[in-house]
């Protein structure tokens, strides 16, 4: 197994991520392994999870992927029961599923006069449902899997909870207000839950990445031609570093906050990996 960063060791903990399959999620998982840990990957799709699954096997890793929908209730209270018979009590929960929707995204930047009434999707025209939906799966798919997961870990010495923020929490972006509001309610959510799990020897913590090029945002980052969208160019334009992160770039921030030794005393706090992003004003 390839040696992990800041020498966490993660040798006989069960972590659990949701959102598994997906390409930060899946990093997570492949560090968390090389850390050491068994990992269970949920994940709505359970053949995107199985393949990561099967990557970090092969690696002589220990994982098991498990098909989830983080807002069925039932069902993750019936996965956390089955991962605590396949692996164990979880030590580290990763709350990474989470999302965006099209119907909850406007068309345009800014509004101008005559929107309301074109055939842009201007604010006016925010669908209701696509805005729950939204929410839905950033904030309950966070609180779900941490109520059905953190039972296991009443009372044990050393767990973590690291939930998956977002740079629009801090700032919003344009264009996803339904999105921004959410990551802004997992923030909220992250310190809430740090308090209130202060005495059971629960930390909770975050992360925020900054703009990384992923599958679900290729379509705002990308033209079908492989060329920048006007997009890029702005959040390139704001980024210091003046490119996307690459996801192994956040397994620093990701085993720090994990790691007893080093981060024994931080609980509550999300943690920006973005390049410079929060830090530059524009000029």
């Amino acid at each position: 197994m390839e040696t992990n960063v800041l020498n966490t060791d993660l040798s006989g903990k069960v972590a659990v991520v949701t959102g598994a399959g997906g390409v930060l999620c899946s990093e997570f998982s492949k560090v968390l392994a090389r850390a050491g840990a068994r990992v269970a990957l949920l994940n709505r799709t359970l053949e995107k999870a199985q393949r990561v699954a099967d990557e970090i096997n092969a690696a002589g890793g220990v994982a098991i992927a498990y098909g989830c929908n983080v807002l069925d209730k039932a069902q993750t209270y019936a996965v956390a029961e089955q991962v605590l018979r396949d692996l164990g009590p979880c030590d580290i929960l990763i709350n990474g599923a989470g999302g965006n929707n099209p119907s909850a995204t406007t068309d345009k930047e800014y509004y101008e006069d005559g929107d309301i009434d074109s055939d842009t999707k201007s604010f006016f025209d925010l669908d209701e449902e696509g805005v729950e939906s939204v929410f839905n799966l950033n904030f309950l798919g966070t609180l779900i899997p941490t109520q059905a997961f953190a039972r296991q870990m009443l009372g044990r010495e050393g767990c973590s909870i690291l939930n998956i923020s977002s740079m629009n929490a801090f700032t919003p972006l344009t264009k996803i207000p339904a999105y921004s509001g959410a990551k802004a309610a997992v923030t909220n959510f992250t310190q809430w839950l740090a308090v209130h799990f202060s005495r059971q020897g629960i930390r909770v913590n975050a992360i925020a990445p900054g703009f990384f090029s992923t599958a679900q945002n290729a379509k705002l980052l990308w033209n079908e031609d492989g060329t920048p969208t006007a997009r890029t160019g702005k959040i390139l334009a704001a980024t210091p570093m003046g490119r996307f992160g690459e996801s192994k770039e956040l397994a620093g921030a990701l085993l720090f906050l994990l790691n007893n030794e080093a981060a024994g005393f931080i609980t509550g706090v999300t943690i920006p990996v973005d390049g410079g992003f929060s830090a530059y004003s524009g000029v």
